[in-house]
């Protein structure tokens, strides 16, 4: 395969993509950016008019979608398809993050954390792959406690470790027909209220990142768009930490 020029290397022209989770303040910034460089965007959110409202800003090639994305797994990819006749980007970014020490969670509330986090990406990896063409691309989003847990977070941490793990093993399967999956891990990505929220946590966290400041969903976005270009052509299986360097302390 031939290199693309460099001003192409980005362009998502005349692909179409389903961004999970599209409402929330990452997906929303996933959704934007990939519609920016020229992909039909399909945005999903479990209330439609939370997506819609996306879509009126969007503006042109973008539709909504709603559902739960474990057992409405079909039905969002087959939103795609129905919109824009095909399936070539998808990006597994809804999740759940209930917050409680571990002697706290409940077997329900861990099994609908893992149902969410983990079966959803399983089911629309799943069922995407089956409509997606070579040069299709997956991403998922996990997070850097999939790597390195944090208080009060253990169920969390477990679900987005197996979205890493997962990852890799649909790379392995799914790479001998011309689909690429990979992962993006974030740090605290900012959103509006959470400075006045969790200023404590927001101290620690410009306290410890060596670039000293909070991720912007763009930051995230951005790398997504990457993993779903031709730039990550040849890259699969891989997970991108996205922290401003937090990661790379040493822990002792």
């Amino acid at each position: 395969m031939s290199a693309p020029p460099v001003a192409g290397l980005l362009d998502l022209t005349g692909r179409v993509a389903l961004v999970t989770g599209a409402s929330g303040t990452i997906g929303a910034g996933i959704a934007r950016r990939l519609h920016e460089a020229g992909a039909s965007v399909v945005a999903h959110a479990r209330d439609k008019a939370r997506a819609a409202a996306l879509v009126r800003e969007l503006g042109p090639r973008a539709a909504a979608a709603a559902g739960d994305v474990e057992r409405d797994a079909a039905a969002l990819c087959a939103a795609a398809v129905t919109a824009f006749g095909r399936l070539d980007v998808l990006v597994n970014n809804a999740g759940i993050q209930p917050v409680a020490p571990l002697e706290a969670i409940g077997n329900g509330e861990l099994l609908e954390l893992l149902r969410v986090n983990v079966a959803g990406v399983a089911a629309l990896t799943r069922v995407a792959s089956a409509l997606m063409e070579r040069g299709a691309a997956i991403v998922n989003i996990s997070s850097i406690e999939g790597l390195q847990p944090a208080f009060s977070h253990s169920h969390y941490a477990a679900s987005k470790a197996a979205v890493i793990m997962h990852t890799r093993a649909a790379a392995l399967e799914l790479g001998p027909r011309g689909i690429r999956v990979n992962c993006v891990s974030p740090g605290l990505i900012d959103a509006p209220g959470l400075g006045e929220a969790w200023p404590e946590g927001v101290a620690r966290w410009h306290a410890a990142a060596p670039l000293h400041r909070l991720g912007e969903p763009a930051d995230v976005a951005d790398a997504v768009l990457f993993l779903a270009s031709d730039g990550a052509r040849w890259i699969s299986g891989a997970n991108l930490v996205v922290d401003g360097g937090v990661l790379a302390h040493n822990t002792w």
